[in-house]
C-alpha cells in the first residue's frame, strides 16, 4: 500500500497539551504511567482489543520475515510480547528487548520462564541506545513509537543500530479512514476504553493518554517521510482491521 498524505491533527485537550508536546515532561509521564500499570498491562491489552492485538503482532513479524541467526532489537518491549513473537520463528533468533520501565521488564522476565527462546531484557531509552552501529539484523517496536519524546531521534537510533540491508517493523495504532467506522472508533477510544482502563488499571490517565497520543501521532505519509528522512528505504504500509492499526516496514539503505 502506498503512503497517503495525512496532516497531524491539532493537539487534543487534556494530557496532550500539558505533557505530550514537551519532551522532558513526556518522558517522565510515560515512564511513570507504565510503571504504574505494569501488572495489569497484558490483561488490558488483550481485553480492550478483544485479543486482536495478538494477531497484529503475529502479522508484524510475518511481514518482517526474520531469517535464521538474526539478532533483533525490540524497542519499547514492555512485557515482551512482540519480542516473544520473533522468538517463535525458525532459526536461532536472538531477541533483545529494551524498555525504560523496570516494572514492565520484570513482568516480561516472568514470562521468560515458559519460553523456549527467551528475550534478553534491558532497561534503556530508545532515543539513546547502548549498541554500536550495525548491530542488529532487525528492529521492531509495537505500540511504542508514539510514546517516544523525540520521534526523529528515536528513528535515527533505530537506523543507526541496524545493519545495512537490515529491516525495521513498526506496529502502531492509527486512525480509520471510513467516516462511519471512524466515528465508532473515536467513541470507543475516547469514551469507553478510558473508563474500562481506569477501572482495571486504577490509573485515570493511562487510557486517556492512549487516545490522545494516537490522535497526535503523525501516521501515514507523515510517518513514512520521517522514516525516509533518517535513511530508511523501501517503505511499505500495511493497514490492519479497517485502519485501527498500521504496520510500517522499511530497510536501511
Amino acid at each position: 500500500m502506498k503512503c497517503e498524505h495525512r496532516h497531524s491533527p491539532e493537539a487534543p485537550a487534556g494530557i496532550a497539551r500539558d505533557v505530550l508536546l514537551r519532551p522532558e515532561a513526556k518522558r517522565a509521564f510515560v515512564r511513570q504511567m507504565f510503571d504504574g500499570i505494569a501488572r495489569r498491562y497484558d490483561l488490558l491489552n488483550h481485553l480492550l482489543s478483544l485479543g486482536i492485538d495478538i494477531l497484529w503482532r503475529k502479522k508484524t513479524i510475518d511481514r518482517l520475515q526474520p531469517g535464521p541467526n538474526w539478532r533483533i532489537l525490540d524497542l519499547a518491549t514492555g512485557t515482551g510480547d512482540l519480542g516473544f513473537e520473533c522468538g517463535k520463528r525458525a532459526g536461532d533468533i536472538q531477541v533483545i528487548g529494551v524498555d525504560p520501565s523496570v516494572p514492565m521488564l520484570r513482568e516480561g522476565t516472568k514470562k521468560n520462564e515458559s519460553r523456549a527462546n527467551p528475550v534478553a531484557f534491558l532497561c534503556g531509552d530508545g532515543e539513546s541506545l547502548p549498541f554500536g552501529e550495525g548491530t542488529f539484523d532487525g528492529v521492531t517496536i509495537g505500540f511504542g513509537i508514539r510514546n517516544v519524546a523525540e520521534l526523529e531521534t528515536a528513528l535515527s537510533e533505530m537506523c543507526r543500530v541496524l545493519k545495512v540491508g537490515g529491516r525495521v517493523a513498526v506496529l502502531e495504532f492509527s486512525r480509520p479512514r471510513t467516516p462511519v467506522f471512524r466515528g465508532l472508533y473515536n467513541f470507543y477510544f475516547q469514551r469507553i476504553l478510558p473508563r474500562i482502563g481506569h477501572i482495571i488499571s486504577r490509573d485515570p490517565n493511562a487510557y486517556r493518554y492512549l487516545y490522545e497520543s494516537v490522535m497526535l501521532f503523525p501516521e501515514g505519509d507523515d510517518f513514512c517521510r520521517r522514516l525516509s528522512d533518517v535513511g530508511f528505504v523501501d517503505i511499505q504500509v500495511v493497514r490492519l482491521s479497517f485502519g485501527i492499526a498500521t504496520i510500517y516496514l522499511a530497510s536501511k539503505s
